[in-house]
């Protein structure tokens, strides 16, 4: 899913205001990995079921946020912490 770059320039963190960045084929294939081993959870405690299509990554690597039909899901709780993973993305 390609986000056109005049929506990319507006879109940001919801809690920490940092730009967002499309999340690369390569690692949201590692993401995917570290959400099947059942390690990997939502902001809010909530365990991710399924692989990712596509994600948005703040620009300092903190917080991963899905894009679900096409949607970017930019809701805090839905963010996904970079820190729990064991290979940084």
């Amino acid at each position: 899913m390609t986000i056109p770059d005049h929506l990319l320039d507006i879109l940001c963190c919801p809690v920490s205001h940092e730009p967002l960045l499309p999340l690369s084929r390569n690692k949201l294939k590692n993401l995917n990995g570290a959400i099947a081993s059942g390690d990997i959870q939502y902001v809010d405690g909530a365990r991710i079921e399924g692989e990712l299509s596509a994600a948005l990554i703040t620009r300092d690597g903190k917080v991963v946020y899905p894009i679900e039909d096409g949607i970017p899901v930019l809701l805090p709780e839905r963010g996904i912490g970079t820190t729990q993973l064991t290979d940084p993305l």
